[in-house]
């Protein structure tokens, strides 16, 4: 005789449970899954023109705030797609214009970055690139995409900030599934925006090239260089990195040999999870300088000659989070012994329950702008090495 087998999940507090009923609204994105009946309704808040005229997008004046999105009610934003420019061209608007997201009537933000930077670009730049979470699509990387849920119990609200010279105008989609109940297990999703321009680290005269890149020990990781520091239980799930070289020699000039330091519930040093240098944590090899793309790992913007100018890296933990019960600090070292000064941004993502510790607000627009790739003339000294001064 033929028999059936039904498959269950195990839940350690209630064994046997059928998935259905364990998992609520949840069922996952895989091609496999998409066959099995799902909870909930498909929802969207976008920018279409009311009217049913063509004006499908908002205008944000220069220096105000908008909440794009307000949904009331239990849900999980599953997609955000954004395009915008501003009236009069300008330079630096990704890093100008704040993207802030808030769960169930907090009062800080969850989320709370510059907006090309959330979608996975520093330096304010835009460019085409893909990975599983995050995408910046044609034309020239115009077109934004995230893909990270997003689950909310009460309210979700999205807010934009244009601290751009010119009025901004902004296209999205918001998609969205509507809940009777939310999960209990659900955790809400965070991203936090950082920067040391520059990072402290030490001159390179009168020592070899080989000491300044490859010198010292470091056995606290107490210099290097904040990704995400946060209280509470959940996952850090990735980060970009954004580079830019400061130094300028016609040495050997390697930005990396930074070890990724992962401080988990309060651990001292050594912690639990330490790298070996900084294209390693990226899963990259032997100090590359080729653009590439993967689901999970990547470098969008490889720099110059010699490792110049501007980088950006990527690393998301989805098949592999790190998971805290109490708190997480999240680190890499710029360069080796933190001995290298370049100016270093990033953006975290991760999970926890709330209430999450409140991070450092988002530095004002001046702050924030990334510096020119070639460093101005000083004109004195100028004026002193044509011996006019």
């Amino acid at each position: 005789m033929r028999k059936t087998f039904i498959t269950y999940f195990i839940n350690p507090l209630n064994r046997g449970e059928h998935m259905n009923s364990l998992l609520g609204p949840v069922v996952g994105s895989s091609l496999r899954e998409l066959s099995l009946e799902r909870q909930g309704k498909r929802r969207r808040i976008s920018s279409y023109d009311r009217t049913g005229g063509n004006k499908d997008f908002i205008i944000i004046a220069s220096g105000s705030t908008s909440t794009i999105a307000r949904i009331e009610g239990a849900g999980c934003i599953t997609h955000i797609w954004m395009t915008m420019s501003t009236i009069k061209e300008e330079q630096y608007v990704p890093r100008k214009v704040a993207i802030r997201m808030y769960w169930d009537g907090e009062e800080f933000p969850s989320v709370e970055t510059p907006i090309g930077d959330f979608f996975g670009v520093g330096h304010g730049i835009i460019k085409n690139f893909w990975s599983a979470p995050l995408t910046m699509s044609p034309q020239d990387g115009k077109g934004f995409n995230c893909f990270f849920p997003m689950p909310f119990e009460k309210e979700a609200k999205i807010e934009i900030t244009n601290e751009c010279d010119n009025d901004l105008i902004l296209y999205y989609y918001i998609d969205y599934e509507e809940y009777e109940k939310l999960d209990e297990r659900e955790l809400r999703f965070h991203a936090w925006w950082n920067r040391e321009n520059p990072c402290k680290g030490i001159s390179d005269q009168g020592i070899s090239n080989e000491e300044y890149l490859f010198g010292g020990t470091n056995t606290t990781g107490k210099e290097n260089y904040l990704i995400l520091e946060a209280e509470g239980k959940g996952h850090y799930v990735g980060c970009i990195l954004n580079i830019h070289n400061l130094r300028h020699t016609d040495k050997w000039n390697w930005y990396g040999e930074g070890d990724d330091m992962i401080f988990i519930d309060g651990e001292k040093w050594p912690p639990s999870l330490h790298g070996t240098g900084t294209e390693d944590y990226f899963n990259m090899a032997f100090c590359p300088q080729q653009e590439y793309c993967a689901p999970y790992h990547g470098m969008i913007l490889a720099g110059g000659p010699n490792w110049s100018g501007k980088i950006t890296l990527y690393r998301f933990h989805i098949v592999d989070p790190i998971m805290f019960e109490r708190s997480i600090k999240v680190t890499i070292e710029h360069g080796h012994n933190n001995n290298r000064s370049d100016d270093i941004s990033s953006v975290a993502y991760w999970y926890q329950r709330e209430p999450h510790k409140r991070l450092r607000p988002l530095p004002p627009v001046q702050e924030r702008l990334p510096r020119p790739d070639i460093i101005p003339i000083n004109r004195e000294r100028a004026m002193r090495v044509m011996g006019l001064k």
